[in-house]
């Protein structure tokens, strides 16, 4: 469609002859109200990844804010540089991260979740058939949702996440697959300032994976439409008790475990849902049984056995154990000891024509690792090519005794569309691409993969520290835990500096002092003896300043991280002040006592 906006930006309104323009809008986002006034976000571009039975999915390739009639000259100084704060953390969550919408076919709801409709649900219109998790613009449609006349035909819902469909050949047999991967809605956000589980029960980082088989028959054909569709679903989240990590510049944070008895009841919130939406959970923990991680593997393991319920199964895999020193094939062992769980969960198969469903798939897999990005994607990826091995031979594409890794074509396409999921789950959590995705994309361990995750890991560790505030207030804003207060005055600006100016100063003193050594030492200015000792005395004060500006941050690490400034991060303060921690930066690990156990 469309629409004639003002080319006015933020700022005093022009005349009338200079307001009007026109634009091609794909869709309505939605509405977000700042100090100003209202502000509409539409999507002014967009690419076409694919379509099943014939419905069109695309990737948002661009958008606009524009500001509906106001003036900022109502407003005081501060507020206006609140205004331009608000409007930036906005334009930055939409820009910096990928979404994706269909006008027709439901991205937010699995095949089989789909095929179990009504007739009546089915004839909704698409924002009420959303899963409410992956309704991604929820709060910005709320002015449309709320509205006293029907504007389901504006509201287009928007999910956060990755979509990647391909066609292939195997046996001389075509057909399409894919992945839909749909992040939660609920306690989003960045690495380290979104960890563990709230008390509604809602885990950080939590992530739906789909995967599709689409074939229409050995009758050769250009377009795949999708006459049988299989699915197979994973999902993967935060481990699902109070924990965070506390960043105060050091690369290996702070571990803190919070109180057993909250963890369990929040757990059994969680754990009730997911078996409500997918059924009994089979939970494979990922991370380390020794060290650092050690602690939180004894902390899920007790809620687990706490919990005691019988359709949980809990198995634990130290993934680098396993898999040192660049054994990564031995991830098959975890497959083998999951065959019998993935048997019996089956998978589902839905046959488009008869619109009826033949299989389902009564289970689900629920991986983590410490972040839920890198050991668990690769072990997703693993367990998900295990089971289209089971469903290419049901559908008669791969023949008796033919292996899924022998299909070099096909191969290529697999591993590559699984990196490429986990590239697009990893930036938007942890703001680099994922680790070991050497090993998804080509099979192997290598050490040119082994040296972009070092890189990977050094940018982690500078946005993480010094870069995640603003992005973690980005979330809050757009998501709708954090509310602009119209009525705020000056005096309440949430981004206001209020660290003592020692603190403040320390990195501009750093800059200067770090300036002043290269500058010496690129350009050395002496002669004689005399000269020649007052250069190196010179060079050994901007080196003991430096020394003494980097021991001070490290001193007050939590002081110069970027905290986000709109909503207080849970417990925070318990956390960095109450805390007990072991000599070596981590927590003890928790005792069991018999009250636990009971």
């Amino acid at each position: 469609m469309r629409i004639i906006l003002s080319t006015a930006c933020i700022g005093n309104v022009p005349p009338a002859w200079e307001q009007e323009g026109v634009v091609d809008v794909y869709g309505i986002m939605g509405f977000i109200r700042f100090l100003a006034g209202d502000y509409m976000l539409v999507i002014t571009d967009r690419e076409e990844i694919g379509s099943i039975q014939g419905k069109k999915i695309y990737r948002i390739g661009a958008f606009q804010i524009l500001p509906l009639a106001h003036n900022l000259n109502q407003l005081s100084v501060n507020q206006t540089a609140q205004e331009h704060k608000y409007v930036s953390l906005l334009e930055t969550h939409i820009k910096k991260n990928i979404f994706y919408f269909s006008y027709d076919y439901d991205l937010t709801q699995t095949i089989q979740r789909q095929a179990q409709y009504t007739s009546e649900k089915a004839m909704e219109p698409l924002y009420k058939r959303a899963d409410d998790r992956f309704f991604w613009n929820r709060f910005v449609c709320s002015k449309l949702i709320n509205s006293q006349i029907d504007l389901s035909n504006y509201i287009l819902p928007v999910m956060q996440g990755f979509v990647e469909l391909d066609k292939c050949t195997i046996n001389n047999k075509t057909f399409s697959w894919g992945l839909i991967t749909r992040r939660s809605r609920y306690r989003p956000g960045t690495r380290y300032f979104s960890r563990g589980i709230n008390a509604e029960g809602h885990v950080s980082n939590f992530v739906e994976t789909e995967q599709l088989v689409l074939y229409d028959g050995p009758s050769p054909t250009r377009k795949v439409d999708g006459k049988t569709i299989l699915s197979f679903v994973q999902t993967r989240g935060s481990i699902p008790v109070f924990w965070a990590q506390v960043i105060n510049l050091k690369y290996t944070p702070r571990l803190w475990i919070g109180d057993n008895k909250k963890s369990l009841a929040a757990a059994r919130a969680h754990f009730d849902e997911q078996i409500r939406i997918y059924g009994p959970q089979i939970l494979v923990n990922l991370i380390n049984k020794k060290g650092y991680e050690l602690p939180m593997g004894q902390a899920y393991a007790r809620t687990v056995e706490q919990l005691n319920d019988p359709r949980i199964f809990y198995t634990h895999f130290d993934f680098h154990s396993e898999c040192s020193k660049m054994r990564w094939e031995r991830i098959h062992l975890l497959v083998d000891q999951l065959k019998d769980k993935l048997t019996e969960q089956g998978y589902a198969l839905y046959d488009t024509t008869q619109n009826s469903l033949l299989k389902k798939q009564t289970s689900v897999v629920r991986s983590n690792c410490m972040d839920c990005l890198d050991r668990t994607n690769v072990v997703q990826s693993t367990l998900a090519r295990w089971v289209m091995t089971q469903q290419l031979n049901e559908i008669g594409i791969l023949e008796n005794g033919q292996k899924l890794e022998d299909q070099e074509s096909f191969m290529h396409s697999y591993r590559n569309v699984w990196a490429d999921n986990a590239d697009g789950v990893s930036c938007v959590y942890s703001g680099t691409g994922a680790l070991k995705t050497d090993f998804t994309r080509t099979g192997k361990r290598t050490k040119a993969g082994a040296m972009q995750d070092l890189q990977n890991s050094i940018t982690r560790y500078i946005k993480n520290n010094f870069m995640d505030g603003n992005r973690q207030d980005a979330f809050d804003l757009f998501l709708g835990n954090f509310h602009v207060d119209t009525t705020a005055t000056a005096s309440l600006n949430p981004f206001k500096d209020t660290r003592p100016l020692r603190v403040r100063v320390v990195p501009y003193i750093l800059m200067f002092s770090l300036f002043m050594l290269a500058l010496n030492i690129v350009r050395p200015n002496y002669s004689g003896f005399k000269s020649y000792a007052s250069y190196f005395l010179l060079l050994l004060f901007w080196l003991s300043v430096l020394i003494s500006g980097i021991r001070f941050a490290l001193r007050n690490g939590k002081d110069f991280v970027q905290w986000p400034k709109l909503v207080k991060l849970p417990d925070t303060e318990e956390v960095i002040e109450s805390a007990e921690f072991t000599e070596a930066g981590k927590m003890a690990p928790p005792e069991l006592s018999k009250s636990d156990l009971l």
